[in-house]
Protein backbone atom coordinates (compact mmCIF):
# COMPACT_ATOMS: atom_id res chain seq x y z
CA UNK A 1 0.00 0.00 0.00
CA UNK A 2 1.65 3.34 -1.32
CA UNK A 3 -0.09 5.35 1.51
CA UNK A 4 1.93 3.41 4.37
CA UNK A 5 4.94 3.38 2.30
CA UNK A 6 5.09 7.17 1.74
CA UNK A 7 5.08 8.09 4.50
CA UNK A 8 8.27 10.03 6.48
CA UNK A 9 9.01 6.72 8.31
CA UNK A 10 12.58 8.31 9.69
CA UNK A 11 10.24 11.17 11.73
CA UNK A 12 7.81 8.60 12.69
CA UNK A 13 10.60 6.23 14.06
CA UNK A 14 12.37 9.30 15.69
CA UNK A 15 8.56 10.12 17.27
CA UNK A 16 8.48 6.80 18.16
CA UNK A 17 11.91 6.56 20.10
CA UNK A 18 11.06 9.55 22.33
CA UNK A 19 7.46 9.74 23.28
CA UNK A 20 6.12 5.93 22.27
CA UNK A 21 3.98 7.12 19.72
CA UNK A 22 3.36 8.86 16.45
CA UNK A 23 0.62 9.96 14.22
CA UNK A 24 1.24 9.29 10.46
CA UNK A 25 -0.05 11.05 7.11
CA UNK A 26 -3.54 10.21 5.95
CA UNK A 27 -3.62 6.93 5.36
CA UNK A 28 -7.25 6.32 4.36
CA UNK A 29 -9.84 8.50 2.37
CA UNK A 30 -13.51 9.02 3.78
CA UNK A 31 -14.43 6.38 1.21
CA UNK A 32 -12.91 3.57 2.47
CA UNK A 33 -13.37 4.54 5.96
CA UNK A 34 -16.60 4.60 5.51
CA UNK A 35 -16.20 1.25 4.09
CA UNK A 36 -14.76 -0.05 6.98
CA UNK A 37 -17.03 0.86 9.19
CA UNK A 38 -19.81 -0.32 7.52
CA UNK A 39 -18.06 -3.73 8.76
CA UNK A 40 -19.64 -3.49 12.03
CA UNK A 41 -23.05 -4.58 11.36
CA UNK A 42 -21.68 -7.45 9.67
CA UNK A 43 -21.73 -10.47 12.09
CA UNK A 44 -20.32 -12.81 9.31
CA UNK A 45 -17.02 -10.87 9.50
CA UNK A 46 -16.32 -11.16 13.54
CA UNK A 47 -15.34 -14.11 15.44
CA UNK A 48 -16.47 -12.41 18.87
CA UNK A 49 -18.05 -9.39 20.42
CA UNK A 50 -16.94 -7.71 23.89
CA UNK A 51 -19.45 -5.40 25.65
CA UNK A 52 -16.62 -3.30 27.04
CA UNK A 53 -19.13 -2.50 30.76
CA UNK A 54 -19.77 -5.91 31.37
CA UNK A 55 -15.95 -7.14 31.81
CA UNK A 56 -15.11 -3.41 33.12
CA UNK A 57 -12.77 -2.38 30.67
CA UNK A 58 -14.63 0.85 30.29
CA UNK A 59 -17.66 1.45 28.35
CA UNK A 60 -18.20 0.62 24.45
CA UNK A 61 -18.27 -1.98 21.98
CA UNK A 62 -15.40 -3.88 20.50
CA UNK A 63 -15.44 -6.74 17.31
CA UNK A 64 -12.59 -8.72 16.94
CA UNK A 65 -12.35 -9.86 12.81
CA UNK A 66 -11.91 -13.65 11.35
CA UNK A 67 -8.57 -14.50 10.12
CA UNK A 68 -10.37 -13.74 6.82
CA UNK A 69 -10.03 -10.00 7.06
CA UNK A 70 -11.43 -7.28 4.44
CA UNK A 71 -8.39 -6.60 1.67
CA UNK A 72 -7.88 -3.05 2.52
CA UNK A 73 -7.52 -4.18 6.13
CA UNK A 74 -5.11 -7.08 5.51
CA UNK A 75 -3.24 -4.74 2.80
CA UNK A 76 -2.84 -1.94 5.85
CA UNK A 77 -1.57 -4.73 8.00
CA UNK A 78 0.70 -6.28 5.74
CA UNK A 79 2.25 -3.26 4.19
CA UNK A 80 3.04 -1.70 8.30
CA UNK A 81 5.13 -4.69 9.09
CA UNK A 82 7.98 -4.25 7.64
CA UNK A 83 7.97 -0.43 8.13
CA UNK A 84 8.01 -1.45 11.75
CA UNK A 85 9.91 -4.13 12.28
CA UNK A 86 13.17 -2.42 12.12
CA UNK A 87 11.71 -0.10 14.91
CA UNK A 88 11.16 -3.28 16.46
CA UNK A 89 14.27 -4.58 16.26
CA UNK A 90 16.07 -1.70 17.20
CA UNK A 91 14.07 -1.38 20.49
CA UNK A 92 15.01 -4.99 21.62
CA UNK A 93 18.65 -4.16 21.02
CA UNK A 94 18.57 -1.21 23.16
CA UNK A 95 16.60 -3.04 25.79
CA UNK A 96 18.71 -6.49 25.58
CA UNK A 97 15.68 -8.61 24.78
CA UNK A 98 15.17 -11.09 21.95
CA UNK A 99 14.22 -9.87 18.55
CA UNK A 100 11.95 -13.11 17.50
CA UNK A 101 10.45 -11.54 14.72
CA UNK A 102 10.95 -12.85 11.12
CA UNK A 103 11.21 -11.02 8.08
CA UNK A 104 7.57 -11.14 7.01
CA UNK A 105 4.66 -10.91 8.70
CA UNK A 106 3.28 -14.61 7.53
CA UNK A 107 6.27 -16.01 9.36
CA UNK A 108 5.73 -14.05 12.04
CA UNK A 109 1.81 -15.06 12.37
CA UNK A 110 3.01 -18.73 12.07
CA UNK A 111 5.30 -18.52 14.78
CA UNK A 112 2.23 -17.14 16.94
CA UNK A 113 -0.21 -19.66 15.83
CA UNK A 114 2.54 -22.58 16.08
CA UNK A 115 2.58 -20.91 20.45
CA UNK A 116 -0.61 -21.12 20.91
CA UNK A 117 -1.63 -17.50 19.98
CA UNK A 118 -4.10 -18.59 16.74
CA UNK A 119 -6.90 -16.27 16.73
CA UNK A 120 -7.26 -13.23 14.81
CA UNK A 121 -6.07 -9.82 17.20
CA UNK A 122 -7.42 -7.40 14.25
CA UNK A 123 -10.18 -5.03 16.05
CA UNK A 124 -13.03 -3.02 14.88
CA UNK A 125 -14.43 -0.25 17.97
CA UNK A 126 -17.81 1.84 18.21
CA UNK A 127 -17.81 4.33 21.07
CA UNK A 128 -21.09 5.97 22.03
CA UNK A 129 -21.43 9.53 23.98
CA UNK A 130 -20.22 8.65 27.81
CA UNK A 131 -18.39 5.47 26.55
CA UNK A 132 -14.57 5.20 27.21
CA UNK A 133 -11.72 2.78 27.66
CA UNK A 134 -9.44 1.89 30.63
CA UNK A 135 -5.97 1.75 30.59
CA UNK A 136 -4.72 -1.54 29.24
CA UNK A 137 -1.80 -3.29 27.22
CA UNK A 138 -2.96 -5.74 23.99
CA UNK A 139 -0.80 -8.66 25.57
CA UNK A 140 -2.46 -11.82 24.63
CA UNK A 141 0.88 -14.02 25.24
CA UNK A 142 4.56 -14.90 24.97
CA UNK A 143 4.67 -13.60 21.37
CA UNK A 144 4.08 -9.96 21.67
CA UNK A 145 5.27 -7.27 18.33
CA UNK A 146 6.05 -4.27 20.53
CA UNK A 147 4.13 -1.44 17.97
CA UNK A 148 0.76 -1.65 16.90
CA UNK A 149 -1.63 0.80 15.18
CA UNK A 150 -5.07 2.69 15.80
CA UNK A 151 -6.67 4.40 12.66
CA UNK A 152 -9.37 6.89 13.01
CA UNK A 153 -12.44 6.15 10.82
CA UNK A 154 -14.88 9.50 12.34
CA UNK A 155 -15.31 12.71 12.42
CA UNK A 156 -18.79 13.63 14.23
CA UNK A 157 -17.48 13.13 17.79
CA UNK A 158 -15.93 15.78 20.69
CA UNK A 159 -14.20 14.10 23.08
CA UNK A 160 -13.03 9.97 23.30
CA UNK A 161 -8.91 11.41 22.46
CA UNK A 162 -6.76 8.43 22.27
CA UNK A 163 -4.74 8.38 25.83
CA UNK A 164 -0.99 6.55 26.62
CA UNK A 165 0.51 7.27 30.08
CA UNK A 166 4.41 6.29 30.56
CA UNK A 167 5.58 5.14 33.79
CA UNK A 168 8.56 6.59 34.56
CA UNK A 169 11.22 5.50 36.96
CA UNK A 170 11.08 7.39 40.29
CA UNK A 171 8.83 9.83 39.11
CA UNK A 172 5.41 10.85 38.83
CA UNK A 173 3.60 8.74 35.10
CA UNK A 174 3.29 11.18 32.42
CA UNK A 175 0.36 11.50 29.65
CA UNK A 176 0.11 12.01 26.41
CA UNK A 177 -3.52 12.60 24.96
CA UNK A 178 -3.86 12.80 20.95
CA UNK A 179 -6.76 13.09 18.44
CA UNK A 180 -7.08 10.67 15.61
CA UNK A 181 -8.05 12.47 12.09
CA UNK A 182 -10.04 10.63 10.04
CA UNK A 183 -7.75 8.16 7.78
CA UNK A 184 -5.07 8.85 9.71
CA UNK A 185 -2.52 6.30 11.83
CA UNK A 186 -1.96 6.54 15.72
CA UNK A 187 0.87 3.89 15.80
CA UNK A 188 2.12 3.40 19.53
CA UNK A 189 3.57 0.78 21.78
CA UNK A 190 2.36 -2.13 22.75
CA UNK A 191 3.65 -1.82 26.30
CA UNK A 192 7.15 -0.42 26.77
CA UNK A 193 9.26 2.00 25.09
CA UNK A 194 13.04 2.51 25.38
CA UNK A 195 14.53 5.24 27.58
CA UNK A 196 18.12 6.43 28.61
CA UNK A 197 19.27 5.54 31.66
CA UNK A 198 22.69 5.84 33.93
CA UNK A 199 22.75 2.18 32.96
CA UNK A 200 22.15 2.43 28.97
CA UNK A 201 18.45 1.79 28.60
CA UNK A 202 15.73 0.54 30.66
CA UNK A 203 11.83 0.16 29.28
CA UNK A 204 9.44 2.81 29.81
CA UNK A 205 5.96 0.81 30.10
CA UNK A 206 2.80 2.47 28.74
CA UNK A 207 -0.99 1.36 28.83
CA UNK A 208 -3.41 3.00 26.45
CA UNK A 209 -7.11 3.52 26.53
CA UNK A 210 -9.83 6.35 25.24
CA UNK A 211 -10.86 8.84 26.87
CA UNK A 212 -15.06 9.98 27.52
CA UNK A 213 -16.87 10.09 24.06
CA UNK A 214 -19.11 13.77 24.66
CA UNK A 215 -20.71 13.67 21.61
CA UNK A 216 -21.10 11.57 18.50
CA UNK A 217 -20.19 8.18 17.45
CA UNK A 218 -16.28 7.21 17.19
CA UNK A 219 -15.26 3.71 15.09
CA UNK A 220 -11.50 2.98 14.86
CA UNK A 221 -9.51 0.42 13.47
CA UNK A 222 -6.91 -1.47 15.66
CA UNK A 223 -3.89 -3.61 13.47
CA UNK A 224 -1.78 -5.65 16.19
CA UNK A 225 0.61 -7.42 14.70
CA UNK A 226 0.59 -10.65 16.90
CA UNK A 227 -1.99 -13.22 17.46
CA UNK A 228 -4.56 -14.04 20.44
CA UNK A 229 -4.83 -17.08 22.78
Amino acid sequence: MTAVADQNWSAISTELGEHGHALTAPLLDPTQCAEITSYFEDDRRFRSTVEMARHRFGSGRYRYFTHDLPPLIAELRQAFYPRLLPIARDWAGKLSRPAPWPDTLDEWVARCHAAGQSRSAQILLRYGPGDWNALHRDLFGDMVFPLQVVVGLSTEYTGGEFLLVEQRARAQSRGYASTIPQGHGLIFTTRDRPVPSARGWSAAPMRHGVSVLRSGVRHTLGLVFHEAS
